[in-house]
């Protein structure tokens, strides 16, 4: 009995497989036609964002870097300066230095602090559609978040080992991203829809439709005539 339920199985399977196969046109023009949408909208819809990221060293010249306190010290202090770079004072002068009319919330977003595991390492990273506009915002966050450390909070101001740069590659997936995607969703989405039509499908079509749904043989057939 275990033996013929996994024919029957397999069977059902090999039957569904050819009823998808069988459905090869409209999946591929789903396919086409969901592909050709996700190109568009990545082409037409979506602005290519460009980053570029500045480092700080927050380890200053006067901590003895064989000291195990002085060095905890400098990572504590790292987790604060990550607050202090995207603070709004910062943010606003940098705005007024480069003479950027927006508002503070909408500017912030375009800014992002980390901090490698294990380092006393900032990096600062601003995307934007203009690569030059994200280096020179990069930039004078660096030079006015080590000024406002070192006058605000009492702190000798930490070291810029980098100024921003860009490869001037994109950040953002490009429209043949989109376009994967929407061939994707577009033929899996078809294949369901072909399934679940088989699936629910109940109606007795063909001999072999009767002997597989009652278990019964078929002695003969009547041709219908309108």
């Amino acid at each position: 009995m275990g033996q013929q339920n996994n024919d029957e199985i397999e069977i059902d399977l090999q039957e569904l497989f050819s009823v998808v196969i069988s459905h090869w046109l409209p999946i591929l023009a789903a396919i086409i036609v969901m592909g050709a949408a996700g190109f568009a909208y990545g082409r037409f819809f979506v602005t290519p964002q460009y980053s570029s990221s500045a480092t700080l060293f927050v380890l200053s010249k006067s901590t003895s870097i064989t000291s195990m306190a002085d060095i905890q010290v400098g990572t504590n202090l790292t987790s604060d300066y990550m607050q202090v770079v995207k603070a709004r004072p910062v943010v606003e002068q940098v705005m007024e230095s480069l003479g950027v009319a927006n508002t503070y919330n909408n500017f912030v977003g375009k800014i992002s602090v980390s901090n490698p595991s294990n380092t006393r390492f900032l990096r600062i990273t601003v995307t934007d559609p203009d690569p030059a506009f994200a280096k020179t915002v990069a930039d004078e966050l660096a030079d006015v978040s080590a000024a406002f450390i070192s006058e605000k909070m009492d702190q000798e101001a930490p070291t810029i080992i980098s100024y921003g740069y860009s490869d001037g590659h994109p950040v953002t997936h490009s429209a043949r991203y989109y376009a994967a995607i929407g061939g994707l969703a577009g033929g899996a989405a078809m294949v369901v829809i072909v399934v679940l039509m088989y699936l629910l499908n109940d109606k007795i079509m063909t001999p072999e439709d009767l002997e597989k749904r009652t278990g019964l043989n078929v002695l003969a057939t009547l041709p219908y005539d309108d």
